[in-house]
């Protein structure tokens, strides 16, 4: 069965307060129209969970200046000055992590797990109250799974029945918010008539509902509406 989907109507899918795991890291992997849409549509109240926060008038920063996003899980604001704005203004509640623990947290919620146990403290000012756990003697942290309703993802290629393969970098988180999500829908320019080879897939096409096949330099939008 294709999975194949238009933009719209992937994007329609999602309510408002939703939970968003978005892939990339910086630009690579980032899925620009699917945010675009999100935007476009005007979704309010959202939780975004994705590495960084982009840099101004692209992805995730655009949704922050626009006003769509309440809650930003992320371990840097990266070069988003709206998004450095809109939390120090408390427009926008931010909570932050290491980058080891934002992966193996979602990581956790892939494969069926509560959580990870670790003894990386935090500083109080970076994070909510951890509960702590001794195991021979020592004191650790338990950091629970991060779990979303939505992932949107970015693939180098992908065939009808949704298996997807990353190029490069741009691979980065993706896999695991493929399987940490409740619903998956990617962006990709290509979408194969013939089945991936086994051996070149990075996501099984079983984690992904909706396929978009986009065109051109996603990174071109209009400005955002006032």
């Amino acid at each position: 069965m294709s999975k194949r989907r238009q933009l719209a109507e992937v994007i329609e899918a999602i309510p408002d307060g939703a939970s968003i795991m978005v892939g990339g890291f910086g630009s690579p992997g980032t899925p620009f129209s699917l945010l675009a849409e999100l935007q476009r549509q005007r979704k309010r109240r959202l939780t975004i969970i994705k590495n960084d926060a982009n840099q101004d008038g692209y992805g995730v920063s655009r949704l922050i200046e626009a006003g769509v996003v309440s809650r930003l899980l992320t371990t840097h604001l990266g070069l988003s000055a709206p998004a450095r704005r809109a939390h120090l203004a408390g427009a926008l509640q931010v909570e932050f992590f290491s980058q080891g623990l934002f992966a193996e947290r979602i990581r956790c919620a892939g494969v069926g797990l509560p959580g990870v146990v670790t003894d990386i403290e935090l500083p109080d000012e970076l994070g909510v109250a951890r509960e702590s756990i001794e195991v021979a003697g020592r004191q650790l942290f338990f950091e629970p799974a991060i779990r979303a309703d939505y992932a949107l993802l970015h693939a180098d290629r992908a065939d009808g029945f949704g298996n997807l393969r990353y190029r490069g970098a741009a691979r980065n988180f993706s896999p695991l918010m493929a399987m940490a999500a409740d619903q998956v829908f990617v962006e990709t320019r290509t979408i194969s008539d013939a089945p991936l080879a086994p051996d070149s897939i990075h996501t099984p096409g079983m984690y992904v509902q909706g396929l978009v096949q986009v065109a051109g330099d996603s990174h071109e939008y209009q400005p955002i509406p006032r």
